[in-house]
């Protein structure tokens, strides 16, 4: 099972970034995907999720109407879509991949950092 995130790095506020997420050795098609994030010193916060079938996605209140989450079954992938990044925004992006019906199946890539800097 591999998840590997990319797509991070460093960028101004109100700039935009889309991070990736490409899994591989599970049946992706089967799995909600979430993306959290965790800043230093700071709690793991889930920003989004989305349904195995695409039809139901959820963010976190600090994100909403900004980023965006969506995935691709027939690639195996998921797409974070960040718009009007803020300061606070700046943490290391994790995705999560979770089976629909075992919550213990749960996959993490090793994530990929974003840094929101004048």
């Amino acid at each position: 099972v591999q998840i590997v995130e990319s797509g991070g790095g460093l960028v101004q506020p109100g700039g935009s970034l889309r991070l990736s997420c490409i899994t591989s050795g599970f049946t992706f098609a089967h799995y909600v995907v979430n993306w959290h994030r965790q800043a230093p010193g700071k709690e793991r916060e889930l920003v989004a999720t989305i349904g195995r079938l695409s039809n139901n996605a959820n963010y976190a209140d600090s994100v909403k109407g900004r980023f965006f989450i969506s995935r691709d079954n027939a690639k195996n992938t998921s797409l974070l879509q960040m718009m009007g990044l803020k300061f606070e925004d700046t943490a290391a992006y994790y995705c999560n991949a979770v089976h629909t019906f075992n919550a213990q199946e749960s996959y993490w890539g090793q994530g990929t950092q974003v840094t929101v800097s004048a």
